[in-house]
């Protein structure tokens, strides 16, 4: 999702709370994936994950008196949206999780910011990269690179077409980060923007499903693949919107972009307790490369060592 201009306020402990929350509702995303891979094709699971979402929120929408615009021009703003933060990456994320585990999908959907500010430079005019920023991207494919050395031996060319898919997912988010603006321009209603995404997004899913994955060909999914779908829709889809712009009219989009660091986190607590995944050495420096380059790119932490000109 595209974000209004950075409001850097402290974060009160009740703001703190729901930041964390977010952060471990987004990683629960990855922990649900892991789950229902085992028993659902992935555009079953993209298309059942953002049709749930969209009636969870069109249910809150009318309950909250808010309604979607439907102008033409609008829709077709909701379509490229839904297709680029939606349809494209959530199911090259799930294709992803099919090979590595959710913990490593996890980090390397952490480019994403690096990739927004790539595309930010080449396709704005006024969000162009700094020196920090520079530095900021290519200590991120540092760890990319540390993380994905190896992977042949150990999994493959499958792993690597994994890898490079959820690398795919986070360079599309960055053009919806970036493609978003349009919203904000438009003022359209954030809550809106997100219950129209989805909503198209499972319009565009959904002859999809039916053609590649044939649902009705498919075994009953297990309980737990059916419960984790249901999660993945309500909590890390419909609920981690609403928490996302309360955070976000609260705290400001500056302080909301820390959920980035934090949401690895969760993901691989999340993977090691019930999923039993393990995490190899190279993950970890791939991650604390990541991590380096998400800090440049941010600048608070800099900016804070540097006492100001007097």
């Amino acid at each position: 999702m595209s974000q209004p201009a950075a409001v850097n306020v402290a974060m009160s402990p009740a703001q703190w709370a729901m930041l964390i929350t977010l952060s471990i509702v987004f990683g629960g995303s990855f922990f649900f994936n892991g789950v229902i891979v085992r028993d659902l094709p992935p555009l079953t699971i993209v298309f059942f994950r953002v049709a749930l979402a969209a009636v969870a929120l069109h249910l809150y929408l009318r309950a909250t008196g808010r309604a979607l615009p439907w102008s033409g021009a609008v829709w077709r703003m909701f379509f490229a949206m839904g297709a680029l933060n939606n349809v494209i990456p959530f199911t090259l994320i799930v294709y992803g999780q099919t090979q590595i585990a959710s913990g490593v999908a996890s980090i390397l959907n952490a480019m994403t910011p690096l990739f927004t500010v790539v595309v930010a430079h080449c396709w704005t005019d006024d969000e162009k990269l700094s020196g920090p920023r520079i530095a900021g991207v290519f200590a991120g494919l540092g760890g990319v690179a540390v993380m994905m050395g190896g992977a042949t031996v150990g999994g493959g060319w499958g792993t690597v077409a994994a890898y490079m898919a959820c690398l795919g997912a986070a360079l599309a988010y960055g053009f919806a980060a970036v493609y978003g603006r349009r919203f904000r321009k438009a003022a359209i209603d954030p809550l809106a923007v997100a219950t129209g995404q989805v909503t198209a997004s499972s319009v565009l899913m959904l002859p999809l499903m039916l053609a590649v994955d044939r649902p009705w060909t498919l075994a009953m999914p297990e309980v737990d693949s059916v419960l984790a779908l249901v999660g993945l829709a309500i909590v890390s889809t419909a609920f981690a919107y609403l928490l996302y712009f309360r955070i976000l009219s609260g705290a400001g989009a500056t302080n909301l972009s820390l959920v980035t660091f934090l949401v690895p986190v969760s993901a691989i607590l999340l993977g090691i307790a019930f999923l039993d995944e393990v995490l190899l050495p190279r993950h970890m420096i791939g991650m604390a490369l990541i991590g380096v380059g998400l800090a440049l790119v941010d600048g608070r932490l800099f900016r804070r060592r540097i006492p100001p000109v007097p």
